[in-house]
Order: C-alpha cells, then sequence, then structure tokens
C-alpha cells in the first residue's frame, strides 16, 4: 500500500506551532495533548512528529527510535493522568475505522468505568 501524507492536516499544523494545544507531554519523537472534544475524563492523543497516515504506515515505515519515542510518550502520558483502574487505546485507521485525521495517532482514553467497545 502507498501513504500519501498531507501536510495540511490539522497535527501537522499542530505539530508545526500552527494551531495551538494543551500538550500533556512531549519527547523528541512524539506528542500528547488534550483532545477538544473529550469522551471520557482522560482523553489525550499521542502522535509521532514524523509524517505518517496510519498505525500500519508508522509500524512499517517508522524508525526503531521513533517507535520507541512513541511508546514511551504513551507509557508516560499514563503515567501523568493516573489512568491506574484502566484505560483504552484507540487507533483508527482509514475509512472503515473512521479515522478522522491522516496523520497518526493513538487515543488513551479513561478515569471512568468505560462501555464495551463495539457492540453488535
Amino acid at each position: 500500500m502507498e501513504y500519501d501524507y498531507d501536510d495540511q492536516n490539522i497535527f501537522a499544523k499542530i505539530l508545526r506551532g500552527e494551531i495551538p494545544n494543551k500538550t500533556v507531554y512531549e519527547n523528541d519523537h512524539a506528542l500528547a495533548f488534550h483532545d477538544i472534544q473529550p469522551q471520557a475524563p482522560v482523553h489525550v492523543l499521542i502522535i509521532p512528529k514524523g509524517p505518517y497516515v496510519s498505525l500500519d504506515h508508522f509500524a512499517r515505515d517508522a524508525s526503531p527510535d521513533e517507535q520507541a519515542g512513541f511508546m514511551q510518550a504513551v507509557a508516560e502520558v499514563c503515567r501523568l493522568t493516573n489512568v491506574d483502574d484502566g484505560f483504552r487505546a484507540i487507533s483508527n485507521t482509514r475509512t472503515h475505522g473512521v479515522q478522522d485525521v491522516p496523520h497518526y495517532h493513538m487515543h488513551i482514553i479513561g478515569g471512568r468505568q468505560l462501555g464495551r467497545m463495539l457492540q453488535d
């Protein structure tokens, strides 16, 4: 699969400082910030700083350092937001996965009891 990255997406603009965000955590390879439409008391988005469209694109093409830095950001966000009772990590991908922004991102959602993820 070919991945065409749109550098005008909202997360690319956030990374360039063109759009403000409420930063939770940042390292050399990732930025984490509060979702502007939170679905739970804790709802943080974590994005890689590289131009990756989706989880599979990131897994295929990101360097080991980028992947490790991203996962370190996930761990630090979980620590900082105190989701010790549990959380959900979601990465929506493409049309059927209902991905709204074509820049890979992971949602960390928690802070309350969550319902079942999928209902038939």
